[in-house]
């Protein structure tokens, strides 16, 4: 997979368009948002095992306290999202619709909620082996949306070595803004932890990647770069899903990920700038995640905005702050592209949520149509960015030939960008049929 340039900017081949619907949010900054009066804190927020609670029910915990502990290597711990009381540690519904652990909080009304620093992670004098643990301690996982332990990714193999570590803002999911206005109101979290990050993965540079519709984050990250760090911010051409880890191998460094194979195989590791800004802030404080920035958005939501919300905040509670019109029709946790409808409105904000994004009836109708045969236009073969044949995979699915699609045809290297369902004039739910599969 080649890079290419357009325009004087690095990208990918294929791709598509979609409606960016930005402008409503990215122009307002990061407000705190108020404590539900009920915190649901799900022990299941990331890839890997569930983490264990450290406290009992009746229990009182302050801010920031870690209320469980990381079940061996591909875990993290969590931590309380306010001062308050441990009501509760029961099952509690998932995006998927599942039950998982969760801790239910009650937070104190008349708290100052502060959050009391703990034994801090020296930049200077810690390992890279002691960096790695403490954010695991600290809770950090893959911000984008993903919620992979970072930790895990920044576990380099010996026979493994990083020459390039890629800052990942360049957000191309629609609506969504949230690393907009982290790079632009924590540019010093984002180098400290780029700091962090170059250290643990002995990354000899850094690029920050930032797409062209976000030109002022661009200017600001390119005005406040440390000279003490190797690196550069690069401006991507705005297209859809420029911000795939393995689209931004190819456009910045025009290198390819094997099939079937990780990062590490191309000597480079990407790191969404939400998280590097977390290790930025967290680390150097001894504390961990409690707390993320979000973007509450779309045509059903009244007060549009960039919002820190605790850790467990119900989404019931969320859009009744914001408000949303009475013909709300479906809500997803993310952007309409590769965000998950959610299943019900008890479920919690978690470390992966990096967006809410709910719409109309009329705004739904727009985008659901019935579903007709395919009529092998190719449009989505043009527009996948791995080179995959969804209309082939689409049709063995169908046909629940599932061992074909994974041994013969790759369908494990398709990231469910959607790309393929977005350009389909049949309206085929290729995504959701290679995920059944």
């Amino acid at each position: 997979m080649r890079s290419m340039r357009l325009l004087g900017l690095k990208t990918f081949r294929h791709g598509v368009h979609p409606p960016e619907s930005k402008d409503e949010t990215s122009g307002l900054a990061i407000r705190q948002f108020p404590f539900a009066p009920l915190l649901i804190v799900p022990l299941i927020q990331h890839m890997g095992a569930p983490s264990l609670p450290v406290v009992e029910e009746g229990e009182e915990v302050s801010r920031g306290q870690r209320i469980a502990r990381a079940d061996g290597f591909m875990s993290v711990s969590m931590h309380a999202p306010a001062s308050g009381v441990v009501r509760r540690i029961a099952l509690a519904p998932s995006i998927g619709g599942r039950m998982v652990p969760a801790v239910y909080l009650e937070p104190f009304p008349g708290s100052t909620q502060e959050v009391e620093d703990g034994t801090p992670c020296p930049l200077d004098t810690a390992t890279p082996d002691e960096m790695i643990a403490a954010i695991q301690d600290a809770g950090v996982v893959g911000l984008g949306g993903a919620a992979f332990p970072t930790h895990v990714k920044l576990k380099i193999p010996a026979d493994k070595f990083v020459d390039t570590l890629i800052i990942n803002g360049v957000e191309c999911e629609p609506f969504l803004t949230t690393d907009h206005r982290v790079m632009l109101e924590q540019s010093r979290d984002i180098f400290m932890g780029i700091r962090y990050l170059l250290k643990v993965t002995g990354a000899e540079k850094v690029i920050i990647a930032v797409e062209a519709n976000k030109p002022d984050a661009a200017t600001h990250l390119r005005e406040t770069f440390p000279s003490d760090l190797d690196g550069s911010v690069a401006v991507l051409q705005v297209k859809y899903p420029q911000g795939a880890e393995k689209m931004l191998f190819s456009a910045l460094l025009g290198r390819e990920v094997p099939s079937g194979g990780l990062p590490l195989d191309i000597h480079a590791l990407c790191c969404n700038v939400a998280t590097a800004a977390q290790i930025g802030h967290l680390l150097p404080l001894g504390q961990g995640i409690h707390e993320r920035v979000i973007t509450v958005t779309g045509p059903a939501v009244k007060r549009k905005g960039n919002y820190r919300i605790p850790i467990g905040t119900p989404l019931r509670f969320l859009l009744e702050h914001v408000g949303v019109e009475e013909d709300v029709n479906r809500v997803f946790l993310g952007g309409p592209m590769m965000g998950a409808a959610a299943s019900s409105l008890d479920i919690s904000i978690t470390k992966g949520t990096s967006g809410v994004t709910a719409f109309t009836d009329s705004a739904a109708e727009r985008t659901h149509s019935q579903v007709y045969p395919c009529i092998r236009c190719g449009y989505c073969v043009d527009a996948c960015p791995i080179f995959l044949n969804p209309s082939l995979l689409g049709m063995l699915a169908a046909n629940e030939e599932f061992s074909s699609m994974t041994e013969e045809h790759n369908l494990m290297d398709c990231f469910e960008c959607g790309s393929c369902s977005f350009v389909c004039p049949s309206h085929i739910p290729l995504v959701q049929q290679f995920r059944a599969a």
